[in-house]
């Protein structure tokens, strides 16, 4: 039986294929694993713990916060912040960026972070996650970060991925050759090396949408929901968490598309760009899929706001170019 490989033996092999590689990427991922677990142990140990519901606070989008919303946060600024190759970090739960060390003048990197997306169903045992997207600094090193360091393009990322917490731990993530995903094995407490080379099925045949928001969605998604809906006979089933890295990591093994639309009183969707979407994209596109908003591509949307909204589609490539088709006829 050949020897499984370790996420930090396959980041470091994966060292060479960058021209601006360096330690501190590596040490990045690294510590995004290290955080990872410790809110594994945290999540798998919620009820015992004490730290299921509500922590009494609000977030920047005037969510309800749970307890492990904010002990993941907190994990992950703890773990990232202590190294020396993050020069700041953006998080869905805070209103303003942290900059790290000396105003940010160190380090190469920019993280943009959602620490527990879908945490709400942590009460109801339903599987929940981490996203996560890795930049590199406009600013010369040395200089203070300013909001450019950011704000910045989907096709700016060095590294994108996600975190799944459910029957078993994953890690899935792309530095822009490949999607790879590593599963957790709790008995020696590292992520080995289970799915790689992750591509979308050639032909998707799930959608996932809060079928309760359908009377206040735009007419392509209508017409889109109710295609699949007379196609049954086709294969075509709705599958719907409402945890999006769990409905995102099932279409992507399944192949699918998750649409998050915009809505008569949402017009920008409810998902955040660069915490949420933009992170997902870079992995779906590198699998083999797409992920467009209600003007084009998600990946080319540079953000005017760190906690900016857009609507989502993402998923299998025939699937999203088939919504697509819905779009363009509207326009």
């Amino acid at each position: 039986m050949s020897k499984a490989t370790t996420f930090g033996e396959f980041i470091m092999d994966g060292q060479a294929e960058f021209p601006f590689v360096s330690g501190q990427l590596t040490r990045l991922l690294t510590d995004i694993g290290v955080a990872a677990k410790i809110v594994n142990h945290q999540v798998n140990r919620a009820g015992l713990a004490g730290i299921l519901g509500d922590a009494g606070s609000t977030n920047i989008q005037d969510e309800t916060q749970q307890k492990l919303d904010v002990f993941a946060d907190v994990t992950f600024m703890r773990i990232l912040t202590a190294g020396k190759s993050v020069a700041g970090i953006g998080s869905e739960e805070q209103e303003e960026p942290i900059l790290c060390g000396d105003l940010g003048k160190a380090g190469k990197y920019i993280v943009l972070i959602d620490p527990l997306d879908g945490s709400s169903n942590v009460d109801v045992n339903v599987s929940i996650g981490t996203i996560f997207r890795i930049q590199r600094r406009k600013t010369p090193m040395g200089e203070p970060l300013t909001k450019h360091d950011f704000l910045q393009a989907g096709t700016e990322q060095v590294a994108s991925g996600y975190v799944l917490y459910g029957s078993s731990t994953m890690l899935v993530y792309t530095t822009g050759s490949g999607v790879n995903g590593f599963t957790l094995d709790p008995a020696v407490g590292e992520f080995f090396l289970s799915h790689p080379g992750m591509k979308f099925p050639e032909i998707g045949k799930i959608y996932s949408m809060n079928d309760a928001l359908l009377s206040k969605c735009s007419t392509p998604t209508k017409l889109f929901i109710e295609e699949c809906r007379e196609n049954t006979d086709a294969g075509f089933i709705a599958r719907y968490i409402g945890s999006l890295v769990s409905d995102f990591h099932r279409n992507l093994i399944h192949g699918g598309i998750y649409l998050y639309p915009s809505l008569k009183d949402k017009p920008e969707g409810k998902l955040r760009l660069l915490y949420e979407c933009s992170p997902l994209a870079f992995i779906a596109e590198q699998a083999g899929g797409l992920a467009i908003d209600d003007h084009g591509s998600i990946l080319e949307k540079t953000p005017t706001d760190l906690h900016q909204r857009v609507p989502y589609y993402v998923g299998n490539k025939n699937l999203v170019e088939a919504f697509l088709k819905f779009q363009q006829a509207e326009k």
